[in-house]
């Protein structure tokens, strides 16, 4: 097996090869992308046989920005007939490790997804087959590697594996969420994915706790200062424009008619910066680590815009220089960047201070 596919939104395949070709490259690893524009994912093929289980054993799935699922797969199967698609399927797996899930999924994309019906009922026989084979364990196993069916067109789908340890938890590498009905607009996801993507669950009761301040730059008219007030927390929302008033009614909500760029919090109590300006990317990232350096935040999560070209390039160098500038202040942080499936022209990013310096 020397295949890897990598899911990710429709329109940055160039980007998504790009980081994994750099990825291979340092790891020795030797291969080339198979891009399709706008097609949901990219297929990354090495020289050597065996590299592609290597590489998705050894790459850290959370540090790559533009990966939505990373999975080891056979070349394409094709035309499968409709009397009995599993025993190709099982023939192609016979030399996968056992696994402990299974996944029929499709890249999103409008046309792919329209198997997404066809993947739901499929999964079921396919299931018993596989464990009739022994290729699934009888009861689901999250500590096992995952069986991804991923198909592209009808009677055409890749077949591959993920380790649990090093993918995506989501089907397809999407959170499934919905859209507060109260909620002030719809860029509130992003933040809550970013909670999803980012932040254990086992630890939300610890660092998404009620009580927390925090600080939301460029809030207006409250979407990301949404998610905080849900959660118990109390908010500077810093803002020119106006705040959704059901957010103000809360009690939870101080109002600051200032630039984000100038705002300091009164108190240092702060644990989260949130930050969603439009703004260029360097300018922003700069502001986020003048934040962590000056210990007015444990955590920050913010939006890079992207440029309409160049976007990888200017990507990497601006999460460099906020690397470089953190280090040379002495801060100790876990850095993670993702193009989350609520991101449009941007990515978000994650710093956790690791230093016993307190924001507090």
């Amino acid at each position: 097996m020397n295949q890897v596919l990598l899911y990710c939104r429709p329109g940055f395949e160039k980007e998504c090869a790009g980081e994994v070709q750099d990825k291979a490259n340092t790891m020795e690893l030797y291969g080339f992308p198979r891009v399709k524009n706008n097609s949901g994912y990219v297929i990354f093929e090495f020289y050597t046989p065996g590299d592609a289980d290597t590489f998705i054993q050894k790459q850290s799935f959370a540090e790559l920005i533009f990966a939505r699922q990373m999975l080891a797969v056979t070349p394409l199967l094709t035309d499968l007939p409709s009397e009995d698609r599993i025993s190709p399927i099982l023939e192609a797996v016979a030399n996968f490790p056992r696994c402990g899930d299974l996944r029929v999924e499709t890249p999103d994309t409008n046309e792919a997804k329209e198997l997404l019906k066809f993947c739901r009922k499929f999964t079921v026989p396919l299931r018993q087959a596989m464990r009739g084979k022994g290729v699934l364990y009888n009861k689901d196993n999250p500590k096992k590697p995952v069986l991804h069916l991923c198909f592209i067109a009808p009677g055409c789908c890749y077949v591959g594996y993920s380790y649990s340890h090093n993918n995506s938890d989501f089907f397809m590498g999407i959170p499934r969420l919905k859209f507060p009905s109260d909620a002030p607009s719809r860029s509130t996801l992003k933040l809550e994915e970013a909670f999803h993507v980012f932040i254990p669950r086992e630890e939300w009761d610890e660092r998404l706790a009620s009580g927390m301040w925090g600080v939301d730059l460029g809030a207006c008219p409250g979407g990301w200062t949404y998610q905080l007030v849900k959660r118990s927390m109390f908010v500077h929302a810093v803002d020119n424009g106006q705040m959704a008033q059901s957010l103000m009614d809360t009690g939870q909500v101080k109002y600051h008619a200032v630039d984000g760029f100038k705002f300091e919090p009164p108190r240092k109590n702060v644990t989260w910066i949130v930050c969603d300006m439009i703004e260029k990317p360097a300018r922003v990232a700069h502001l986020m680590g003048d934040w962590l350096i000056k210990a007015w935040a444990k955590e920050a999560i913010f939006n890079l815009k992207l440029p309409m070209k160049g976007r990888y390039d200017e990507v990497l160098q601006d999460i460099e220089n906020l690397k470089v500038y953190l280090i040379q202040n002495g801060v100790k942080f876990k850095l993670q960047a993702k193009h989350l499936y609520h991101d449009r022209e941007e990515i978000t990013v994650h710093i956790q201070r690791l230093d016993t310096r307190s924001a507090y």
